[in-house]
């Protein structure tokens, strides 16, 4: 299996949607630049906010799409060209309906499960072997709710436990960066939220 280089945050632009639940792929990219002491900027050639950083002895490419989730594809397209990278040297962060507040899994390759950032992610890529670090944020309980809850803002109580399962995130990256996938996943996938 190919080492991770790159981690893409999938969100939307703006301040109206930085604290929304949709965004929590971009909250876990700029924990990972706030803990490595660097900034994402501006990056038109990626169309998005960037920063290379190094996690103990890798270097990696940090992105959070400036283009409305639905368009990820572009921002992440651009970036695999620039650098060379196969999807396989992607980590794609996102939030996810289906685990809970607070917990987080790794998986890798699969379908899109109806996200539109994934979904266009592929369609781009044209090819869906990537890795992605799926980040709990619950579900409303009705699929005609979802738009909302996605879009809406978590509470305190909720918003404690997502940004725990963040930094047990951050602390499980040096064993996905080393390829050891099955440690990662287990050290991550065993933390229950409290």
């Amino acid at each position: 299996m190919s080492q991770v280089k790159a981690i893409i945050g999938l969100g939307n632009p703006g301040a109206e949607y930085q604290a929304t639940r949709h965004n929590a792929g971009f909250w876990l990219v700029d924990a990972i630049a706030r803990s490595a002491h660097a900034e994402l900027r501006p990056e038109k050639k990626f169309f998005g906010h960037y920063a290379k950083v190094r996690i103990g002895d890798h270097e990696l490419h940090l992105l959070n799409p400036a283009t409305f989730m639905n368009r990820s594809g572009a921002a992440v397209a651009a970036l695999t060209q620039f650098f060379k990278l196969s999807p396989d040297n992607l980590l794609v962060a996102h939030d996810e309906l289906d685990l809970p507040p607070g917990q987080a899994r790794y998986k890798t390759g699969g379908g899109h499960g109806g996200h539109n950032g994934l979904r266009d992610i592929i369609s781009a890529l044209g090819d869906q072997t990537f890795h992605r670090l799926r980040l709990g944020i619950g579900h409303p309980g009705e699929a005609r709710q979802v738009t909302n809850y996605v879009l809406g803002r978590p509470g305190k109580t909720e918003l404690e436990v997502i940004v725990r399962a963040l930094d047990e995130c951050i602390a499980t990256l040096p064993l996905a960066l080393a390829g050891d996938w099955a440690k990662a996943m287990n050290q991550l996938h065993s933390l229950k939220p409290e």
